[in-house]
């Protein structure tokens, strides 16, 4: 999609990052990584980028942000050489209002 975007010449770029389950029923599997990607485009209040995800199809709300690139090359969570062992990582979202 991004490079179908770009092949348009409107601007895209890939993001990553967290999103929780507010707003939406509970998983009940860990939460893990996330992707999607951005489009700049005009809309009702002017220019802005918005969030465009193929794997949740619908409008969420809750979306940590880790990075934004050119494609997911540009915006690796983490890089290890070696050996690594990550024991456990828990990550939880709550609404500020």
């Amino acid at each position: 999609a991004i490079t179908l975007c770009r092949c348009m010449n409107i601007p895209a770029r890939y993001a990553t990052g967290y999103l929780g389950d507010i707003g939406v029923p509970k998983d009940p599997a860990p939460m893990d990584f996330s992707a999607w990607f951005e489009v700049f485009l005009e809309g009702p209040e002017g220019p802005r980028w918005y969030t465009f995800d193929a794997r949740h199809n619908r409008p969420r709300i809750g979306r940590i942000v880790m990075a934004r690139g050119r494609d997911a090359t540009d915006c690796a969570i983490s890089t290890n050489f070696g050996y690594a062992h990550l024991a456990r990582f828990d990550v939880h979202t709550d609404e500020v209002v």
